[in-house]
């Protein structure tokens, strides 16, 4: 899932300490297999016709039955984002937006067992005629992970994805990034950027999503007008609203920090208005969808790794 930075953030963090157990380590590389598995499910589901919530929904399905043994459920929302719109679109519960016949897709997917969390995307092309904008975030993300290892600074990285992409013709997203991942935060403050910045060198036992964005647009993304669809708790406070005190509970056990879409409470009585008296007094963080500029297309390809002292270790 998409980490967006408008360049507020230089990554001077120091003491940055996200060491997992033994036990969470296995937990870390089981979530990327049924990750995996996912992600490759998710090219015979998503066929020009099917809607984006049938997507969404039987990919979510495919996550919970695959990981049914180890209680894995979705990290996040699944994420279907078709030509200039890059992140965090997920259908409403009553969605009827069908995939086109030509359109490029962005499917963001994760898994978590508990806490520990995976994340990965692909780019299907169903016209068939943008397979240099796919590859673009393809190579781009191999060759940074060819790079990274225990000490490498991130600007390096984002260097690699930056000159990668800019050699095929296009421009990688400068404000989406990746992201460190640490239990129940997917986005946990430290960035792995698609441009040349940044100043945190990567320390062995890192635990990162690497997202390169390529686009035929001017490389950023801006904050769509539609209502937000996918939430995360912020913060817990008392609340007045009975409906919001329950909604407040259950989000509160059910997903504690981590994203949830509003489809996943549309059976609650009362669940619209809880959100948006939630959101009113800031305990709700919203992701509003993310879109180039009109007319521009959009590539992504993702990973989750560890980073070893001479190389990278690939989760999914």
């Amino acid at each position: 899932m998409a980490y967006e930075d408008y360049g507020s953030q230089e990554q001077e963090l120091e003491g940055f300490d996200a060491a997992y157990s033994e036990q969470e380590l296995k937990d870390l590389v089981r979530v990327g297999e049924i990750a995996r598995k996912a992600r490759e499910h998710a090219k015979t589901v998503a066929k020009p016709g099917v809607s984006f919530l049938e997507v969404a929904e039987k990919l979510e399905q495919f996550i919970r039955s695959e990981g049914k043994a180890d209680s894995a459920k979705p990290a996040f929302p699944v994420n279907l984002g078709a030509g200039n719109n890059a992140a965090h679109y997920t259908p409403t519960a009553d969605d009827s937006t069908v995939v086109g016949e030509k359109d490029l897709l962005k499917i963001d997917l994760g898994v978590r067992m508990d806490g520990i969390c995976s994340d990965t995307a692909i780019t299907i092309d169903f016209s068939g005629e943008n397979g240099k904008l796919v590859e673009a975030a393809q190579q781009a993300l191999q060759n940074a992970l060819s790079v990274m290892k225990a000490g490498v600074n991130v600007k390096d990285v984002g260097a690699e994805i930056e000159r990668t992409i800019t050699s095929k013709g296009f421009k990688p997203i400068e404000n989406l990034c990746g992201h460190s991942i640490e239990p129940f935060l997917l986005h946990a403050g430290l960035e792995i950027p698609n441009v040349e910045r940044g100043g945190y060198e990567l320390q062995e036992g890192d635990v990162f999503a690497v997202e390169p964005f390529a686009s035929t647009g001017d490389g950023r993304v801006r904050e769509a007008g539609e209502v937000c669809e996918i939430f995360s708790l912020s913060e817990v406070r008392p609340v007045r609203m009975p409906a919001s005190r329950r909604l407040l509970e259950m989000i509160a056990d059910e997903y504690k920090t981590l994203p949830f879409a509003k489809r996943w409470l549309a059976e609650i009585p009362g669940a619209q208005l809880a959100i948006n008296d939630l959101s009113k007094h800031g305990m709700l963080h919203a992701y509003p969808l993310l879109r180039e500029k009109p007319g521009a297309l959009v590539s992504q390809d993702e990973t989750v790794v560890i980073i070893e002292k001479d190389s990278v270790k690939v989760l999914v």
